[in-house]
Protein backbone atom coordinates (compact mmCIF):
# COMPACT_ATOMS: atom_id res chain seq x y z
CA UNK A 1 0.00 0.00 0.00
CA UNK A 2 2.99 2.30 -0.23
CA UNK A 3 1.61 3.57 -3.56
CA UNK A 4 -1.79 4.56 -2.17
CA UNK A 5 -3.07 7.77 -3.75
CA UNK A 6 -3.30 10.92 -1.66
CA UNK A 7 -7.03 10.87 -2.44
CA UNK A 8 -8.60 7.81 -0.75
CA UNK A 9 -11.50 7.76 -3.24
CA UNK A 10 -8.99 7.10 -6.04
CA UNK A 11 -7.52 4.22 -4.04
CA UNK A 12 -11.02 2.92 -3.26
CA UNK A 13 -11.91 2.95 -6.96
CA UNK A 14 -8.76 0.98 -7.81
CA UNK A 15 -9.42 -1.61 -5.09
CA UNK A 16 -13.09 -1.86 -6.06
CA UNK A 17 -12.23 -2.50 -9.72
CA UNK A 18 -9.82 -5.23 -8.64
CA UNK A 19 -12.52 -6.72 -6.39
CA UNK A 20 -14.98 -6.73 -9.30
CA UNK A 21 -12.59 -8.93 -11.26
CA UNK A 22 -11.52 -11.20 -8.38
CA UNK A 23 -14.45 -11.57 -5.97
CA UNK A 24 -16.93 -14.25 -7.02
CA UNK A 25 -20.09 -12.49 -5.82
CA UNK A 26 -21.27 -9.01 -4.88
CA UNK A 27 -18.07 -6.99 -4.45
CA UNK A 28 -20.40 -4.02 -3.81
CA UNK A 29 -21.71 -5.62 -0.60
CA UNK A 30 -20.76 -3.77 2.58
CA UNK A 31 -21.73 -4.02 6.22
CA UNK A 32 -23.57 -0.89 7.32
CA UNK A 33 -23.49 -0.10 11.05
CA UNK A 34 -25.93 2.36 12.59
CA UNK A 35 -26.91 3.24 16.16
CA UNK A 36 -30.43 2.61 17.48
CA UNK A 37 -32.29 5.33 19.39
CA UNK A 38 -31.52 3.45 22.63
CA UNK A 39 -27.80 3.40 21.87
CA UNK A 40 -27.19 -0.11 20.54
CA UNK A 41 -25.10 -0.72 17.41
CA UNK A 42 -26.91 -2.51 14.60
CA UNK A 43 -25.23 -3.91 11.49
CA UNK A 44 -26.52 -5.40 8.23
CA UNK A 45 -25.23 -5.85 4.69
CA UNK A 46 -26.26 -3.36 2.00
CA UNK A 47 -25.30 -2.99 -1.65
CA UNK A 48 -23.41 0.18 -2.53
CA UNK A 49 -24.85 1.13 -5.90
CA UNK A 50 -22.59 4.08 -6.71
CA UNK A 51 -19.73 6.04 -5.21
CA UNK A 52 -17.79 9.20 -5.93
CA UNK A 53 -15.90 11.89 -4.06
CA UNK A 54 -19.33 12.99 -2.78
CA UNK A 55 -20.01 9.68 -1.02
CA UNK A 56 -21.33 6.13 -1.12
CA UNK A 57 -24.95 5.48 -2.12
CA UNK A 58 -27.36 2.75 -1.06
CA UNK A 59 -31.14 2.35 -1.24
CA UNK A 60 -33.83 1.15 1.14
CA UNK A 61 -37.31 1.61 2.50
CA UNK A 62 -37.46 4.91 4.40
CA UNK A 63 -39.51 3.17 7.12
CA UNK A 64 -36.99 0.36 7.61
CA UNK A 65 -35.04 -0.09 10.82
CA UNK A 66 -31.87 1.26 9.25
CA UNK A 67 -33.73 4.36 8.05
CA UNK A 68 -35.17 4.94 11.52
CA UNK A 69 -31.68 4.63 12.99
CA UNK A 70 -30.36 7.13 10.43
CA UNK A 71 -33.19 9.55 11.18
CA UNK A 72 -32.29 9.39 14.88
CA UNK A 73 -28.53 9.71 14.34
CA UNK A 74 -27.39 10.42 10.75
CA UNK A 75 -23.94 8.84 11.13
CA UNK A 76 -22.81 5.38 10.16
CA UNK A 77 -19.92 3.13 9.23
CA UNK A 78 -19.46 0.95 6.15
CA UNK A 79 -17.22 -2.10 6.07
CA UNK A 80 -16.11 -3.80 2.85
CA UNK A 81 -14.38 -7.18 3.13
CA UNK A 82 -12.85 -8.85 0.09
CA UNK A 83 -11.68 -12.15 1.48
CA UNK A 84 -9.90 -13.47 -1.61
CA UNK A 85 -7.78 -10.31 -1.73
CA UNK A 86 -7.20 -10.07 2.05
CA UNK A 87 -8.53 -6.53 1.99
CA UNK A 88 -10.90 -4.49 4.12
CA UNK A 89 -12.05 -0.89 3.91
CA UNK A 90 -13.87 0.94 6.69
CA UNK A 91 -15.66 4.20 5.90
CA UNK A 92 -17.10 6.39 8.66
CA UNK A 93 -19.21 9.45 8.05
CA UNK A 94 -22.47 11.30 8.08
CA UNK A 95 -25.55 10.26 6.09
CA UNK A 96 -28.11 12.27 4.17
CA UNK A 97 -31.06 11.31 2.03
CA UNK A 98 -30.46 11.42 -1.73
CA UNK A 99 -32.30 13.81 -4.01
CA UNK A 100 -35.46 12.29 -5.45
CA UNK A 101 -34.07 12.51 -9.00
CA UNK A 102 -31.20 10.18 -8.06
CA UNK A 103 -33.57 7.75 -6.36
CA UNK A 104 -35.86 7.86 -9.42
CA UNK A 105 -32.92 7.13 -11.72
CA UNK A 106 -31.81 4.08 -9.75
CA UNK A 107 -35.42 2.87 -9.29
CA UNK A 108 -35.91 2.86 -13.06
CA UNK A 109 -32.95 0.47 -13.44
CA UNK A 110 -34.19 -2.08 -10.88
CA UNK A 111 -35.69 -5.34 -12.11
CA UNK A 112 -39.48 -5.27 -12.23
CA UNK A 113 -39.77 -7.98 -9.58
CA UNK A 114 -37.63 -5.92 -7.19
CA UNK A 115 -39.82 -2.89 -7.79
CA UNK A 116 -42.96 -4.91 -7.01
CA UNK A 117 -41.31 -6.35 -3.89
CA UNK A 118 -40.54 -2.83 -2.64
CA UNK A 119 -44.24 -1.98 -2.90
CA UNK A 120 -45.26 -5.27 -1.24
CA UNK A 121 -42.95 -5.17 1.78
CA UNK A 122 -43.24 -3.02 4.90
CA UNK A 123 -39.55 -3.57 5.48
CA UNK A 124 -38.55 -4.55 9.04
CA UNK A 125 -42.20 -4.79 10.21
CA UNK A 126 -43.55 -8.08 11.60
CA UNK A 127 -45.66 -10.30 9.31
CA UNK A 128 -47.72 -13.36 10.20
CA UNK A 129 -46.39 -15.82 7.60
CA UNK A 130 -44.38 -16.04 4.40
CA UNK A 131 -47.64 -16.76 2.59
CA UNK A 132 -48.98 -13.33 3.56
CA UNK A 133 -45.91 -11.71 2.01
CA UNK A 134 -46.35 -13.77 -1.16
CA UNK A 135 -50.00 -12.72 -1.34
CA UNK A 136 -49.03 -9.06 -0.99
CA UNK A 137 -46.51 -9.50 -3.80
CA UNK A 138 -49.25 -10.94 -6.06
CA UNK A 139 -51.59 -8.08 -5.17
CA UNK A 140 -48.94 -5.57 -6.20
CA UNK A 141 -48.10 -7.51 -9.35
CA UNK A 142 -51.79 -7.25 -10.32
CA UNK A 143 -51.81 -3.55 -9.42
CA UNK A 144 -48.95 -2.93 -11.85
CA UNK A 145 -49.60 -5.43 -14.68
CA UNK A 146 -47.60 -3.52 -17.30
CA UNK A 147 -45.81 -0.27 -17.98
CA UNK A 148 -43.45 1.63 -15.69
CA UNK A 149 -43.90 1.15 -11.96
CA UNK A 150 -43.68 4.42 -10.01
CA UNK A 151 -41.20 4.71 -7.17
CA UNK A 152 -43.06 4.72 -3.85
CA UNK A 153 -42.48 7.80 -1.73
CA UNK A 154 -41.35 5.55 1.14
CA UNK A 155 -38.40 4.15 -0.83
CA UNK A 156 -35.17 5.79 -1.95
CA UNK A 157 -31.51 6.38 -1.41
CA UNK A 158 -29.03 7.56 1.17
CA UNK A 159 -25.48 8.80 0.79
CA UNK A 160 -22.73 8.20 3.35
CA UNK A 161 -20.37 11.20 3.19
CA UNK A 162 -16.96 9.95 4.33
CA UNK A 163 -15.05 11.64 7.12
CA UNK A 164 -12.57 8.82 7.65
CA UNK A 165 -11.52 5.92 5.43
CA UNK A 166 -9.23 3.09 6.51
CA UNK A 167 -7.59 0.67 4.08
CA UNK A 168 -6.45 -2.67 5.48
CA UNK A 169 -4.26 -5.07 3.51
CA UNK A 170 -3.42 -8.47 4.97
CA UNK A 171 0.29 -9.33 5.28
CA UNK A 172 2.41 -12.22 6.55
CA UNK A 173 2.80 -12.71 10.30
CA UNK A 174 -0.27 -10.50 10.80
CA UNK A 175 1.87 -7.41 10.20
CA UNK A 176 -0.98 -5.94 8.17
CA UNK A 177 -0.83 -2.65 6.30
CA UNK A 178 -3.31 -0.05 7.59
CA UNK A 179 -3.67 3.45 6.20
CA UNK A 180 -6.21 5.88 7.68
CA UNK A 181 -7.39 8.97 5.79
CA UNK A 182 -9.18 11.68 7.74
CA UNK A 183 -10.93 14.59 6.04
CA UNK A 184 -9.99 18.02 7.33
CA UNK A 185 -12.35 21.00 7.72
CA UNK A 186 -10.99 22.33 4.42
CA UNK A 187 -11.98 19.11 2.63
CA UNK A 188 -8.46 17.77 2.16
CA UNK A 189 -7.36 14.35 3.40
CA UNK A 190 -4.69 13.65 5.99
CA UNK A 191 -3.05 10.23 5.71
CA UNK A 192 -1.59 8.26 8.60
CA UNK A 193 -0.20 4.75 8.81
CA UNK A 194 -1.31 2.85 11.92
CA UNK A 195 -0.01 -0.35 13.44
CA UNK A 196 -1.79 -3.67 12.86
Amino acid sequence: MTQANADPIVTFQKWFQEAESQESTLPEAAALATITPDGFPRVRVVLIKSFSSSGFDFFTNYKSQKALDIEHLPRASLGFHWKSMERQIRIDGSIRQLESTLSDRYWSMRPRGSQIAAWASDQSCPIETREVLNERFEIMRNRFPEGPIPRPDFWGGYRLIPQQIEFWQGQMNRLHDRLVFTRTDSGHWNRQRVQP
